[in-house]
Formats: C-alpha cells, sequence, structure tokens
C-alpha cells in the first residue's frame, strides 16, 4: 500500500522510527490541497501540520510503500487528532497514484510552528530534493 508522506513524515528518519520496513520510493505531489499548521502540540511546542482542501493548491510530498502493520502503527501515532484518507497524487511523470495520506479531524485553529519542527519537516523536503 502507498502512502502519501507530507511534513515531518518526509524525514526518513522519523519515518524509519515510526514505520520500520517502509520503504520510501518517489516524490508526489497532492493537488487541491494547501499544507496547515494547525492547534497545539506539546512535543513540538507549536502548530503541527495538516492539509486543507483548497481549489488550485498543491502539497508536495513524497510515497512511501508500506505494510497494514505499518499503518496501524501509524494510526496509534497519529492518535485521535488525525484521520486517514483516501487520495490521488501525483508522481513525477503526472501519473496518477492511489495512496492514504493522514488529515487532521476536528476543528482546529491555525498556529505557528516552533522553529524545531520546521527544521524536521525541512530536512525531509531536502532529503527528496523537493527544496
Amino acid at each position: 500500500m502507498y502512502y502519501f508522506a507530507y511534513a515531518s513524515n518526509l524525514n526518513r528518519k522519523q519515518m524509519q522510527e515510526r514505520c520500520p520496513g517502509s520503504q520510501p520510493k518517489f516524490p508526489a505531489t497532492l493537488h487541491h490541497y494547501r499544507l496547515v499548521f494547525l492547534g497545539w502540540s506539546r512535543q513540538w511546542r507549536g502548530g503541527i501540520a495538516s492539509i486543507r482542501p483548497i481549489r488550485g493548491g498543491r502539497v508536495l510530498g513524497a510515497i512511501y510503500e508500506v505494510s497494514e502493520e505499518c499503518l496501524k502503527r501509524l494510526d496509534r501515532y497519529e492518535g485521535s487528532n488525525y484521520r486517514r484518507l483516501n487520495i490521488i497524487v501525483n508522481n513525477e511523470d503526472g501519473e496518477p497514484v492511489e495512496a492514504v495520506t493522514y488529515i487532521r479531524s476536528g476543528q482546529a485553529e491555525e498556529a505557528k510552528p516552533s522553529p524545531e519542527y520546521l527544521a524536521i519537516i525541512q530536512q525531509g523536503y531536502k532529503e527528496w530534493r523537493l527544496i
């Protein structure tokens, strides 16, 4: 199964800790969404990443191949704040690919992320050569 990672799960080290056995595959783009930072995380001391639908938006991320057991681990990690979402992303050639990702549940205000959290995210974008 394909999992679309964005934000901190782009960081390969973090993803390997959360989901041992996951296989990084390729960069991908989720269209008609945008990356947002919402709510408050004690762990990160600031807003945490999610996606919101918006016409014309796009979220850069990457695909990992994961097992069902790995998805269950991600479910536990993401907790009740996030839910799985079936999506279609485009690979580097523009071809559609079915995947799952996570989106924040409920209502939360946008909030500034901590510098530490942003550094983890930026490292992931660099590893995937997205920036």
